[in-house]
């Protein structure tokens, strides 16, 4: 049975209810390129055109979960780094790498922000999450630079690099079922497909040897 929300109270817990069910269906089948407006709602127990009470759009929608995911990622790896002050390259980067990991859902969704959510939702929303985020970025920037042997533009660098190569390997390493059958077929292909979190530490822990020289 649908129930329509009339407390504000009920209206935040029924965004709260949405958001879960985009989470859950991101996990369970593979990615939120997999998930849909309806199957969100149908799993949180709305009624179809109830959504529009809540979010404009899927795009909408996941994009405050990206949000969210940016303030997560901020206050994961501002703990991890808390007190630090002598933390070299390679400990920074593997900060860096770990915290990113330790979130798959905004692993997936740093591919999707760029390409089809921040363009496709009303200016408004779109200001609010660049706010957010680029806020989130620059507390990052600057707990990773008092932390260790890295200045405050080598570390917007290693972040901005962090973003970029995990939008794409988190990609790779996670494959269609159509990708996955063809690694099966040829494993030489699959070497682009290897384990997200050590390449990805690898990659940023060189990277922050290199802005460090």
């Amino acid at each position: 049975m649908h129930r329509r929300a009339r407390s504000q109270e009920a209206k935040l817990q029924r965004t709260e209810d949405l958001l879960a069910a985009a989470r859950t269906l991101a996990a369970e089948r593979g990615g939120v390129r997999h998930v849909t407006l309806a199957a969100v709602t149908e799993a949180a127990g709305l009624h179809p055109s109830a959504v529009r009470r809540y979010f404009d759009s899927k795009e909408e929608l996941l994009l405050e979960l990206a949000e969210r995911g940016w303030r997560q990622w901020r206050e994961t790896l501002l703990a991890r780094v808390s007190g630090a002050h002598d933390l070299t390259p390679e400990q920074t980067a593997s900060a860096v790498a770990e915290t990113l990991a330790a979130q798959p859902l905004f692993c997936d969704l740093l591919t999707h922000v760029p390409l089809s959510l921040e363009g496709e939702v009303a200016i408004d929303r779109a200001r609010r999450f660049k706010a957010a985020s680029f806020g989130a970025y620059d507390d990052i920037v600057e707990a990773l630079a008092k932390a260790g042997a890295l200045t405050p533009a080598q570390a917007r660098d290693l972040v901005t690099a962090a973003v970029g190569i995990t939008a794409n390997l988190w990609q790779v390493s996670h494959p269609t079922a159509t990708l996955a059958r063809l690694y099966a077929e040829n494993p030489r292909w699959e070497h682009a497909a290897l384990d997200f979190e050590p390449r990805l530490t690898r990659l940023l822990r060189a990277m922050a040897r290199g802005l460090a020289r």
